[in-house]
């Protein structure tokens, strides 16, 4: 079985992964983030990288996320540009990660989820959605950033559309969205 998780920025995706994960061992969770981290570490992806957005986003050679970040979450053709450089290699390593789980509840975790291939082919399509304040508290305690860039950083995420999705958890508090999970677990994963 393969889910879909996909929620804005703070919204508590790994929240509910974790929360998945803690019902059933045999779920297991990618955050696809992470991939896209680790794919800047790729000497070719890297080299492109300094070519398009120039050598102050490196540091002793090493390319600084939150120099990155900060070109690409201001702008959707920075963030295009990185998602064309990076998409190869990740889609290499989720592939690989949904081949190497034959017999396990993959749940993938990533905003742009919607649209790839695996977005498609999932049995689940689950959004995670929390209010703008929350989530604005949420991501500046976690990323250390300021309000301002959390406001940039939403202006350039992408539309998502509610009809493309089975279920719709609004992460409000703990206790609402923990019963909202034991549902959607108990509803349409364990009985699949």
């Amino acid at each position: 079985m393969l889910i879909s998780l996909v929620g804005l920025s703070a919204s508590g995706k790994s929240y509910i992964s974790n929360l998945l994960k803690s019902y059933n061992k045999r779920i297991v969770h990618l955050d696809i983030d992470k991939i896209g981290h680790q794919a800047l570490l790729d000497s070719e992806i890297k080299e492109k990288l300094v070519h398009y957005f120039g050598q102050s986003i490196l540091e002793n050679n090493y390319i600084v996320r939150s120099k990155l970040s900060s070109i690409v979450f201001n702008s959707k053709d920075a963030m295009s540009i990185l998602t064309d450089l990076t998409w190869s290699y990740m889609e290499k390593v989720i592939d690989n990660f949904i081949l190497s789980h034959p017999n396990n509840i993959i749940l993938l975790d990533w905003l742009l989820l919607p649209k790839t291939k695996y977005f498609a082919e999932s049995d689940l399509r689950i959004l995670i959605t929390a209010p703008l304040e929350v989530r604005m508290k949420r991501a500046i305690a976690r990323d250390g950033i300021t309000e301002e860039q959390f406001m940039s950083r939403e202006a350039n995420a992408p539309e998502i559309n509610q009809d493309n999705f089975e279920y719709i958890i609004n992460n409000i508090d703990y206790e609402y969205t923990k019963k909202k999970v034991d549902e959607l677990y108990d509803k349409s994963i364990i009985h699949r």
